[in-house]
């Protein structure tokens, strides 16, 4: 990877900014790649390993951290009403613009960057050539049913540890957070200990929880924030992109988060990774870059 050109630099957008990172040449007469981060409320780290398509494909891939996370403005004081589904929406166009890559671009969401993504594909821009939903759900009211599901078959006394603190809402303390450790050893990244590049990431998370917490919860199965009843089943028949999905088999997005998606996308296929939980690109990276790059090559 020495010899892949990187530069990074800050989008502006309504008086914040966005950090962004380029890895690669926007100029080599291919479609450049943006992978938009998951959580809400994670950073670029952890889909970090996305850049290595750089060399392997010859076109640049573009990571950032969506405002309020890594390396942008951060915003602690933000309440509900600030962080949106459009307001993500709108940062996500101006670093298109900023780039000047909005009549030609392919885009990798992991997660809820997927489902922002989604969100994205269905106004179908004319610029968005591919489109990569990775690990995500259609429904998160699909997507609680099915990590309850999951929480389930976690030991008994796991379970009693996650319902104790829910009901008493002391989900901050040490004895829940070890409880969710259990569940994401299992179903979102099942290399444990974490690679450094993932460990980053829920450190940020850590550190400034303000757009996790206030849109998502507490963790991946307590949702109790502003997107627990975000769908985009009714509208994705819209997206016109040539897409392609991507699961683990041990996923938190199971198959009946993802279905809709493989129902309703006109253009769709779908790639389940048989040894991977949520992170396909952490957990069979070789596999999982080999197989963006020969979804990508063929469209531009």
């Amino acid at each position: 990877m020495s010899d892949i050109q990187t530069h990074e630099g800050f989008a502006d957008f309504q008086g914040y900014k966005t950090w962004y990172r380029v890895t690669g040449d926007l100029a080599s007469g291919k479609l450049p790649l943006v992978v938009v981060h998951g959580g809400p409320g994670c950073t670029h780290d952890y889909v970090d390993s996305l850049k290595d398509i750089a060399a392997a494909s010859g076109r640049a891939v573009i990571h950032y951290d969506q405002i309020g996370n890594g390396k942008s403005t951060h915003l602690r004081d933000k309440g509900a009403d600030f962080w949106t589904v459009p307001f993500f929406l709108a940062e996500l166009e101006n670093l298109l613009i900023h780039l000047g890559i909005n009549d030609g671009y392919h885009l990798y969401g992991q997660s809820w960057g997927g489902m922002l993504g989604s969100e994205h594909a269905v106004l179908q821009p004319a610029g968005l050539k591919g489109l990569i939903i990775a690990n995500s759900p259609a429904s998160m009211i699909t997507w609680v049913k099915e990590a309850n599901r999951l929480r389930l078959d976690l030991p008994a006394d796991v379970q009693a540890t996650l319902l104790e603190h829910e009901q008493a809402e002391t989900t901050d303390s040490p004895e829940y957070k070890a409880a969710t450790e259990v569940f994401n050893n299992r179903h979102v990244c099942r290399i444990v200990p974490n690679p450094p590049e993932v460990a980053r990431t829920f450190a940020a998370i850590e550190d400034d929880p303000t757009v996790y917490g206030t849109m998502n919860g507490p963790n991946e199965f307590h949702v109790i924030g502003t997107m627990k009843n975000w769908t985009v089943e009714a509208r994705a028949h819209l997206i016109k992109a040539k897409t392609l999905l991507i699961s683990g088999r041990y996923d938190e997005a199971t198959p009946a988060c993802v279905q809709p998606f493989a129902d309703n996308i006109p253009d769709v296929r779908w790639i389940i990774f048989e040894h991977s939980s949520h992170m396909p690109h952490v957990e069979e990276k070789e596999a999982c870059l080999d197989a963006v790059v020969k979804f990508l090559d063929p469209i531009g």
